[in-house]
C-alpha cells in the first residue's frame, strides 16, 4: 500500500534470503493458499521470509527460486512503496524496520502526542480492509502482510477475519507470527500453516559469518558460536546479541561475574535483553543440578548453581521481572537490581538451607 516516506529511511534493496529461508520460499511458491500463516519461536526468520514470498507474487519475473530482484515491481518493495503491497505491524517494528507509517500517525507520534504502538492498531486494520477491496495498480494481484501477527488484539483480529475469510478479487496474505498460539483459532483456521525450519549449525555460523561489516565481533567463529549458543540456535536472535560487541572472552565470563554481582557483565544490554539472558543462565544452572547438558552456556562457564528452593525463587522472579521489562522506569538501576539479585541467590548456595538441598 503506497504510503508517504515519513517514517524511517526505507531499505533500497531486499536483501537476499539466508539458505534455510531460500528452501522453503521455493516450496510455499508452489502453494495456492490465498492466506499463509508462518509460524515458529522467533529469530529464525518469519519477517524475512514474509517479505520474500510477498516480493515473489508481486514479482514480473518470477521464477521457481522466487523474486527477479531487478524488475520495477522488486524495486518498489525494496523501497518499502509498492502500491500493491500493504504491511500491517505494530507502529515500533515498521519504524524499526524502515516502513513508513501514514502522515498522520507519524505527526502525532513526532509531536509526543503519544508513543508509537506495539500492538497492531485497529485503524491501520480497517485501512488494510479497505486496501483489500481495490484493484490491483500493477496486474500481479493485491498482497497484505502481517507481522507479527499476534500482536492483533482481538478487536484487529475480527477486524481482519472477514476479508481473510473472503478475500476479495486476488488478494493474497501472508502472516508472520512468533507466537501462533495467541492467534484467534478462527484466524489460523483460515490460513495454511507452514512451520519454520530450523538451520543446522554449520549454515547458521556461516551466515552470521557473513553478516559480519568490517571489524566485526562476529568475524571472530568463537563469538559466531557463543551467540548462537546463548541465542538457543536461533541465527536472527544470535544476530541481535551479537550487536552488543563483547568479544568471546566477555561471553565466557558472563555467568560467573553476573554471581559475583559484577554489573558491567550486562553493560550495554537493554532491560529485556538482560532478563532474557538471566533466563537462560537460570535455565542452565538447572539443568546442571539435575546433572543434564546446558543448552545456552558452556558447563565450564558455569558457577556452581544454588538449591532448588533459591532456583526456583529466582525463576519466579525473573518471570515476574519479565512482565514489565519494556518498561523500566531507568534501565541502569534495573541492570543494577538484576544483578543484584542473582547475588542473593548465588549466595544462598552456602545457606544451611542450600547444603541440605545438595
Amino acid at each position: 500500500m503506497a504510503a508517504s516516506p515519513t517514517g524511517a529511511e526505507p531499505q533500497q534493496a531486499a536483501q537476499a534470503l539466508a539458505p534455510w529461508l531460500q528452501t522453503q520460499l521455493q516450496s510455499l511458491l508452489t502453494r495456492r493458499a490465498h492466506a499463509l500463516l508462518l509460524q515458529g519461536p522467533s529469530g529464525l526468520g518469519q519477517y524475512r521470509l514474509a517479505l520474500g514470498l510477498a516480493q515473489a507474487w508481486l514479482c514480473e519475473q518470477v521464477s521457481e527460486q522466487g523474486a527477479c530482484g531487478h524488475c520495477t515491481s522488486c524495486h518498489l518493495v525494496g523501497s518499502h512503496g509498492h502500491p500493491d503491497l500493504a504491511v500491517l505491524m505494530p507502529e515500533t517494528t515498521m519504524l524499526e524496520l524502515g516502513w513508513p507509517l501514514d502522515e498522520k500517525s507519524m505527526d502525532e507520534i513526532d509531536a509526543k502526542k503519544r508513543k508509537p504502538s506495539k500492538e497492531i492498531r485497529v485503524e491501520a486494520l480497517r485501512q488494510v480492509v479497505g486496501f483489500a477491496q481495490r484493484t490491483a495498480s500493477r496486474g500481479r494481484g493485491l498482497v497484505v502482510l502481517v507481522y507479527p501477527a499476534e500482536r492483533m488484539n482481538n478487536v484487529s483480529a475480527n477486524a481482519l477475519l472477514k476479508t481473510l475469510e473472503e478475500p476479495a478479487g486476488d488478494t493474497r496474505f501472508v502472516l508472520a507470527s512468533e507466537a501462533a498460539h495467541q492467534l484467534l483459532p478462527t484466524i489460523r483456521s483460515r490460513c495454511q500453516t507452514h512451520a519454520l525450519l530450523w538451520p543446522d549449525t554449520s549454515t547458521a555460523l556461516q551466515w552470521l559469518q557473513d553478516q559480519s561489516v568490517g571489524p566485526s565481533a562476529l568475524a571472530d567463529s568463537a563469538v559466531a558460536a557463543s551467540v548462537l549458543r546463548l541465542s538457543g540456535g536461533r541465527p536472527e536472535d544470535a544476530l541481535a546479541l551479537a550487536s552488543h560487541g563483547p568479544d568471546a572472552a566477555q561471553w565466557a565470563r558472563l555467568p560467573k561475574a553476573v554471581a559475583k554481582g559484577d554489573v558491567s557483565a550486562l553493560a550495554g544490554f537493554e532491560p529485556v535483553q538482560a532478563v532474557n539472558v538471566l533466563q537462560k543462565l537460570c535455565h542452565d544452572l538447572w539443568a546442571l543440578r539435575v546433572q543434564a547438558q546446558p543448552r545456552f552456556f558452556l558447563a565450564s562457564d558455569l558457577p556452581t548453581p544454588p538449591g532448588p528452593r533459591a532456583l526456583a525463587r529466582w525463576t519466579k522472579e525473573l518471570q515476574a521481572i519479565a512482565r514489565t521489562a519494556e518498561h523500566p522506569f531507568k534501565a541502569d538501576l534495573m541492570l543494577e537490581n538484576l544483578v543484584s539479585q542473582a547475588q542473593r541467590i548465588f549466595k544462598s548456595t552456602n545457606s544451611p538451607e542450600t547444603a541440605k538441598q545438595a
